[in-house]
């Protein structure tokens, strides 16, 4: 038998801004690394600017979860003023990270699991793909349950108590189950039309969502008589900026800061279609923090208006809807809370394991395939337990999360900035026996700093007696006091790990003198 020759790799090209290319209408040849939607995007396809990065982030952050994260806070014992100090640092804190893992998204043009395989090796890239994929398919599952939770409010105000009143099983009416059934189809069969009905869609949602906001915001403070009764109020005990504050303060940071840790590593999964490095760091600084914290000062103000007019915060913004007597305004309230969860569901928590189920097994599985994958497998979190009390939610979903996701993050910033100092040799990313191949796909240096990271950053995680699925003095007792800051242990502890075995023991294979011939063998 005899064999085609192996096609050959285009050639590179290295432009007069520092981004690097593929020669234009050219691709690399299709195999067990490659695929389309894995490929480098071409400069031609490079289009976004400043303002849609901006609009990106307006569309993620006005949402149902930014919304219950920041009124979270409240529910779990800060008054609103805290939780707006932890909301703006967390925001702030997880903005530089962003910034620099974007940086090889808008400079190389490729999505998050090909820029791990520079540090984990082809095959180890694999590992915190799948873990940043998983991670989705549980936000995936938290915006469909509370979308589900609308059109369970919407359809209760329409058929009466015979809806709202039906048999409970597995803890909730069957008709809740029903009508999250429901809206996972309906997301379902949006992701089957195509990314062009989704962006219609988020046209829409984000400016609708703010009014929403701010429509709620003055219906509660009409029913608390005035914005100074509604914010006088803290939820529960008050706290004093002592010893009790900064118990609570830091795990609530991390929380905010683990609510953003999936996007700090895929986050060149949209930096890629970037038309400059300028237009991803402008867009997210504008985009990231003002947007959250306008939206999370909404929620703060309207869940502390509920403690004062209740008795009780409502965390929820489901629950404070169901609670307007105006049909005319529940049926906007629930219409702008079903279009803002599909439209950031869609675009957080679909785009990133799509491409990184994708990576697994390119010649098998495409974008499309990875996204109904998600779609199914968001079910299997159970995400009603996740958002049954804000302790679970905030301090171990998120905060856990963070903690793991934070240290993948210090080993992608030590490898880049640090080790290669932004040089990647870009068609050795696709290229079985590369210089990224390390041993048998596996980089054993990234494979150890993100063990021990892990470790350290969540292996003393604990819960309040009674109030989640930890014990009380931690998985690791001795490792209990570096839990409540379990991002930052794990960043830094990546990073150095990882940057200091790259250093002592490096790869034979590893050249920093090969990716820049390679970046500069046709430069532009």
């Amino acid at each position: 038998m005899i064999h085609a020759p192996p096609s050959p790799v285009p050639d590179v090209v290295t432009h007069s801004d520092g981004r690097v290319s593929l020669a234009e209408d050219t691709s690399l040849p299709e195999g067990a690394f490659v695929n389309s939607d894995l490929q480098p995007v071409p400069m031609s396809r490079r289009t976004w600017g400043t303002g849609s990065f901006s609009a990106l982030w307006v569309s993620m952050s006005v949402s149902i979860p930014a919304w219950t994260l920041a009124s979270g806070l409240i529910a779990a014992g800060l008054d609103w003023r805290q939780a707006m100090l932890a909301v703006v640092l967390g925001n702030l804190a997880v903005l530089l990270p962003m910034v620099l893992t974007g940086h090889a998204g808008a400079r190389y043009g490729i999505p998050f699991p090909v820029f791990a395989r520079a540090s984990f090796g082809l095959r180890g890239a694999n590992l915190p793909a799948l873990l940043r994929g998983a991670v989705a398919c549980g936000w995936y599952g938290i915006q469909t349950w509370v979308g589900g939770q609308g059109v369970y409010v919407l359809l209760g105000r329409l058929f009466g108590d015979g809806w709202t009143g039906a048999a409970v099983a597995g803890g909730y009416p069957w008709t809740l189950w029903l009508s999250f059934g429901l809206f996972w189809a309906a997301q379902l069969g949006i992701i089957l039309w195509g990314m062009e009905g989704v962006r219609r869609i988020q046209v829409w949602a984000a400016p609708l969502m703010v009014l929403g906001g701010v429509a709620l915001l003055a219906w509660m403070a009409v029913e608390a008589g005035g914005l100074g009764a509604m914010l006088s109020l803290d939820s529960g005990e008050p706290l004093d900026w002592g010893p009790s504050f900064w118990t609570l303060f830091f795990p609530s940071l991390m929380g905010v800061i683990g609510y953003w840790a999936t996007l700090t590593l895929n986050i060149s999964d949209f930096t890629r279609f970037s038309s400059s490095q300028r237009a991803q760091v402008m867009g997210q600084s504008l985009g990231l923090p003002t947007t959250m914290t306008l939206f999370s000062l909404l929620a703060v103000m309207v869940t502390a208006g509920t403690a004062a007019v209740y008795g009780e915060p409502l965390w929820n913004p489901i629950d404070v809807v169901a609670r307007m007597d105006s049909g005319i305004g529940l049926l906007f309230a629930v219409f702008v809370v079903l279009l803002a969860t599909v439209s950031t569901n869609i675009a957080a928590n679909l785009v990133g394991p799509a491409y990184d189920l994708a990576n697994l097994r390119p010649r098998l599985i495409s974008f499309r395939t990875g996204a109904v994958t998600t779609c199914l497998l968001s079910v299997l979190i159970f995400p009603w337990k996740l958002l049954e009390n804000e302790d679970v939610y905030i301090f171990t979903w998120l905060g856990t999360v963070g903690g793991v996701l934070g240290t993948v993050a210090g080993i992608l910033l030590a490898d880049y900035w640090l080790l290669r100092r932004t040089r990647i040799n870009l068609p050795a990313l696709y290229e079985r026996g590369s210089e990224y191949w390390y041993t048998h796909g596996w980089n054993w240096r990234a494979l150890v700093a993100f063990g021990v990271g892990s470790l350290l950053a969540v292996g003393g995680s604990h819960s309040p007696e009674g109030s989640g699925p930890f014990p009380a003095e931690g998985l690791v007792p001795f490792l209990a006091p570096l839990a409540d800051y379990g991002w930052v242990v794990g960043l830094l502890t990546g990073l150095l790990l990882h940057w200091g075995l790259g250093v002592l023991l490096p790869d034979r294979r590893a050249s920093g003198g090969t990716a820049a011939r390679v970046e500069g063998s046709a430069a532009g």
